[in-house]
């Protein structure tokens, strides 16, 4: 038995794990072990959403035992690692010691603090779950406190917030923080014009490797959103109540440190070649050259791709693609197939400004776009989708767009609270009743109808003398559409082109070249008296009431281009819009019913490995 171990669930860490086990699924002989500290993923370039309280803490977690649920070869251990031996291939962790053949390094890294004074001892981090956790109650609390506070400095220190560090992660806090405080001001009743937000950094200009151009943009929005920007200032100490930029002290009693990261402890204290700030330096394979069988991935890797100036940067990105490189370099001993080299190909970066705008620069090398507002958040959106669509498949991509743009908070989406779900549905349950009691009713009135007279075929329009159908020829056409009266009413009018289609399409399939109907016809027409019988039952019962709906709007629009929909089709299809949201879960079977079709649905192994289910 060949032993791989991943050490790190980090961005780097799950993908390896997660390509490695594809690409071995065939090789009973071999073992994956991912190794970590916690029991979840953390989406990390996500913690500012929770800090400021946009979307729910549970959001940006994922359960690694859910991520590797459909790989058998892969084992997830919860562990904190003290040391690793390079020379016996084992690792020394506070529950056991593991032993390796293969290693993959992916620890990632951790804030530095440049030896500021103060900085580790005063200043608010944003690295982890818990960082963005204790953020978020923190700034509550500021403001809990502020209220009750009578002292005009110590309110004023309670009130003002600054983070320290100008690039992407600092960037998107102060902006989720604009929103935030905004919230909390309405909240506890405090003048917005006593919050200072600010920005602070030592180089002379924000968001340093994105084009002027955008950095102008952000610059004005932030200057927008209410946000003090202090560059080419350097931050010397942090306070109990204050940090000193270029010299002066603002006060506050929140300090964010967003101003750069350093490997972990762990990495510091390896025995292995070292650059930069603690990472590892490595070959063109991603090899720790001292120790071939052990590889580097994400924010640990220090490798100058051939051509290049500068290291792989620490982003996301970089673990994107060196996943799949050490993945099959691994692989490769077991495949008798040749390693390749990492060349990193980046495709840009974007950075959001609180929850409605964003900045992004993003393409290929030599073909680059420079996007802002809303194509640069959707921009957004798509890349955490393809990243989570990767990891755990529809599960998390369902939840992700439930929480960005369902579960929201004071409509704090880039496409504002148009999708959200803001009140309960049983405000639909009269509604629902209505829709399926009139659908019911009109299919049982066509049914008795159809049993009187089996051989008759109302549903259809009979065909006139030119060989079109006639479809609005004729006032009978027109009032058996409606089922519900025998009055004749108007049509909806129908297009000429859309008439046309319809005519030679009836022509086609509903009659003989005498013109009369065949027995497609009559199935036709059975067909659809079912389906108006089962539409209704089911938004009765509010079974399967979305589908149910999407039905409802379906029928409306096929009696509709038939040209036998009277006015009041507009109020069905309307209706059934408005029922697709899935209104059966309240006061109808859809609350019982669907939980246990998600269970038995969930357990499906070929479900379980694709992730095809939602929570």
């Amino acid at each position: 038995m060949k032993r791989i171990i991943v050490l790190g669930g980090g961005y780097g860490g799950v993908l390896t794990a997660k390509k490695l086990a594809n690409r071995l699924r065939k090789h009973p002989d071999v073992s994956i072990t991912l190794i970590d500290r916690k029991p979840y993923h953390t989406l990390l370039t996500e913690l500012h959403e929770v800090a400021a309280n946009r979307v729910a803490e549970d959001s940006i977690k994922i359960d690694l035992k859910k991520i590797f649920a459909g790989f058998r070869n892969v084992r997830v251990v919860l562990d904190e690692i003290g040391d690793i031996d390079f020379e016996s291939q084992t690792l020394q962790g506070h529950q056991q010691t593991y032993a390796y053949d293969y290693l993959v390094i992916g620890t990632g890294s951790k804030p530095t603090f440049f030896g500021i004074p103060g900085a580790d001892e005063h200043a608010l981090t944003l690295w982890s779950y818990e960082d963005a956790v204790r953020l978020k109650e923190h700034t509550r609390e500021m403001f809990r406190s502020a209220v009750k506070e009578l002292n005009t400095q110590a309110r004023k220190e309670m009130l003002t917030f600054v983070v320290v560090g100008g690039g992407f992660t600092g960037v998107e806090m102060i902006g989720e923080l604009a929103e935030y405080t905004k919230e909390l001001c309405r909240e506890f009743h405090v003048d917005p014009g006593e919050v200072s937000l600010h920005v602070a950094d030592m180089m002379d200009r924000i968001l340093p490797i994105l084009p002027q151009r955008l950095i102008d943009k952000s610059q004005k929005r932030l200057r927008k959103m209410g946000v003090q920007i202090s560059t080419g200032a350097k931050i010397t100490e942090v306070k109990a109540n204050a940090v000193t930029v270029g010299g002066a002290d603002i006060l506050s009693r929140t300090v964010i440190w967003t101003a750069g990261v350093e490997g972990t402890d762990l990495v510091g204290e390896l025995d292995v070649e070292q650059k930069g700030r603690r990472r590892i330096l490595t070959n063109d394979k991603l090899q720790v050259p001292a120790h071939e069988n052990v590889y580097v991935v994400g924010d640990n890797i220090f490798y100058i791709p051939e051509g290049a100036t500068h290291p792989v940067p620490q982003m996301v990105e970089n673990a994107e693609l060196a996943a799949p490189i050490i993945a099959h370099n691994i692989a490769s001993e077991f495949l008798k197939k040749p390693k390749k080299a990492y060349q990193p190909t980046f495709h840009g970066t974007m950075v959001c400004i609180g929850s409605r705008y964003g900045v992004a620069n993003v393409g290929i090398p030599g073909m680059m776009f420079q996007l802002s507002g809303l194509p640069a958040m959707a921009v957004k959106h798509l890349i955490n989708l393809v990243y989570l669509f990767q990891v755990c498949g529809f599960n998390k991509v369902y939840h992700y767009l439930l929480h960005e743009f369902v579960y929201i908070r004071n409509n704090r989406s880039f496409l504002g609270g148009h999708f959200a779900k803001r009140s309960p549905n049983f405000w639909l349950v009269p509604l629902r009743l209505l829709t399926g009691g009139m659908w019911f009713l009109q299919g049982w009135d066509k049914m008795v109808k159809i049993l009187k007279e089996p051989g008759a075929v109302f549903l259809i329009p009979a065909q006139a003398a030119d060989g079109t159908s006639g479809a609005t020829a004729t006032a009978d056409a027109v009032s058996a559409a409606s089922a519900h009266t025998e009055a004749a009413l108007s049509a909806l009018p129908v297009p000429d082109i859309v008439q046309s289609i319809v005519d030679w399409s009836m022509g086609l399939m509903f009659f003989h070249g005498d013109g009369s109907y065949n027995a497609l016809a009559y199935v036709f027409q059975a067909t659809m008296v079912g389906a108006e019988l089962i539409v209704g039952l089911l938004l009765i019962v509010g079974l399967f009431s979305a589908p149910a709906a999407a039905a409802s709007v379906a029928m409306g629009a096929m009696i509709w281009i038939s040209g036998m929909a009277p006015y009041d089709m507009l109020w069905y299809m309307a209706a059934g819009i408005a029922l697709i949201g899935g209104s059966g879960s309240t006061f109808g079977l859809d609350y019982y019913v669907y939980p246990i079709l998600k269970k038995i649905w969930r357990h499906i192994p070929l479900v379980r490995r694709w992730y095809t289910y939602s929570d």
